[in-house]
């Protein structure tokens, strides 16, 4: 496969000018204005020499991945599937915030996924393969160039589109390293944030990487026997060794965490599960997301998960709020463009 532009580091694209016999200096400043524009490069704003252009027109694309649907919610929410290069495809999604200048995005770090979690439609085609650094940095620079038409800056970034970031580990964290550092994103590792069904040696060696992340814990449940019926991944790292890889998180990192809590009808919603979760997060700062669950039809078990009435919601936040821990409900965005995780696939490989 040959590489892209999105694929290269400074040093990496130096060096290739130079097998090329063209100035190595031409390499900061293309991928710099690469990175700001959202992927695109304008040879003559550069001034680059014509032999430079032709060569790489010729053997050096852009990006790893094509747009092959791009779907605007009636909220503003614009999902894209993406092409890559083997013929998959993947989702991410650009949103809106309460602020008009500013947009959030989330992105895929596989191809599938591999953690059967039951009310998920990303994990129903079961897990391909991991995404490359590129391809990684190839959605980042797609969500900044939608970004940038429409007058919005970028603002925040989330790991948690299809697959399990922390079963990538090594890629997303180069993708990180990229996005967030001056040299090539200039994003910022605080505006990123990385979750994980609990992976608990991954989540170990994320504290150790300064990278200035928030991590994002998709516990679901706060007990073994709730959530190994809708996470199986539960049954290899319990509730337990979750929660002690997030406490070291929070001790090495200073950075808060995020708890993500998809709420599902008579599954893990009631107020004995909701004073459980207080007990269980007790003396760690950290956000209760609580995500009122996006149907997807029958889960892979067969259940038909269904979304708790309104009431049964804000008793299961006042417990929350009232045992001090801070919570919210997540904004549902993107309902009628099936802007949830692994939908848009589900839908474009189920045509005939």
């Amino acid at each position: 496969m040959s590489r892209c532009l999105s694929d290269f580091t400074v040093a990496e694209l130096e060096a290739l000018l130079s097998t090329w016999g063209a100035k190595t200096s031409h390499a900061q400043r293309m991928l710099r204005s690469f990175w700001n524009s959202g992927g695109r490069v304008d040879p003559v704003e550069l001034r680059l020499p014509a032999a430079l252009q032709q060569r790489m027109q010729a053997e050096l694309p852009l990006l790893s991945t094509r747009v092959l649907t791009r779907s605007v919610s009636a909220d503003g929410t614009i999902k894209l599937l993406l092409g890559l290069s083997d013929g998959a495809s993947i989702e991410t999604v650009l949103m809106t915030t309460p602020h008009a200048d500013r947009a959030a995005g989330c992105v895929s770090s596989q191809v599938g996924c591999a953690m059967g979690c039951d009310f998920c439609a990303s994990t129903r085609r079961g897990f391909e393969r991991n995404l490359s650094v590129g391809e990684i940095v190839a959605q980042f620079l797609h969500l900044r160039r939608e970004a940038l038409a429409s007058n919005r800056r970028l603002a925040t970034l989330v790991f948690m589109g299809m697959g399990e970031p922390l079963l990538n580990y090594d890629n997303v964290v180069e993708a990180i390293r990229r996005i967030a550092g001056e040299e090539l994103g200039g994003f910022g590792g605080k505006q990123i944030s990385v979750s994980t069904v609990g992976i608990v040696p991954a989540m170990l060696e994320l504290a150790k990487a300064d990278l200035n992340v928030t991590l994002a814990v998709s516990l679901h449940a706060p007990d073994d026997e709730t959530r190994a019926k809708i996470v199986p991944m539960n049954r290899r790292y319990p509730v337990d060794e979750i929660m002690a890889a997030t406490r070291n998180f929070h001790a090495t990192t200073g950075r808060i965490t995020n708890i993500e809590y998809c709420m599902l009808d008579g599954v893990n919603d009631s107020d004995a599960h909701a004073q459980r979760l207080v007990e269980l997060i007790a003396g760690l700062r950290t956000h209760v997301n609580l995500i009122p669950y996006n149907a997807i039809g029958s889960g892979l078990s067969g259940v038909i998960y269904r979304q708790p009435p309104r009431e049964r919601m804000a008793s299961f936040l006042q417990i929350v709020r009232q045992g001090g821990v801070a919570s919210h409900f997540r904004q549902t965005r993107g309902d009628d463009v099936n802007a949830a995780c692994g939908q848009l696939r589900e839908t474009a490989l189920s045509r005939p």
